[in-house]
């Protein structure tokens, strides 16, 4: 898997990552993360909760003819901005607001 970050998670959100399927941890399946410098044993059942927004992630993959699947929970950064602006998008609020309202808006923004 290439290296990513999850960029649409809530920034300051935890992810759960759950390894699932049938693999030989000892050759694959394993979490590195590539900013803390670390490669992770993550046999199948194994969870972790990290900041995938943050940490820069992959897998080592697996030998051929054996699975891994991830389950992987999060909270969507978007559901949050949605709530936050009275349940519209940024753009809807932003069409209606006042100058005030959005010189408040991006100040806000900035800091979270």
């Amino acid at each position: 898997m290439k290296p990513h970050t999850d960029h649409a998670n809530l920034a300051w959100g935890w992810c759960a990552i759950t390894a699932l399927g049938d693999f030989d941890p000892d050759t694959g399946g394993h979490l590195i993360l590539w900013d803390l410098g670390l490669v992770i044993q993550f046999p199948p059942g194994a969870t972790i909760l990290m900041p995938s927004v943050l940490l820069l992630h992959s897998n080592v993959e697996v030998k051929e003819g054996q699975t891994r699947y991830s389950f992987t929970q999060y909270s969507a950064g978007g559901l949050f901005r949605w709530v936050y602006n009275r349940f519209c998008t940024d753009k809807n609020l932003l069409e209606k607001a006042t100058d005030q309202k959005k010189a408040k808006h991006e100040r806000e923004r900035s800091q979270r």
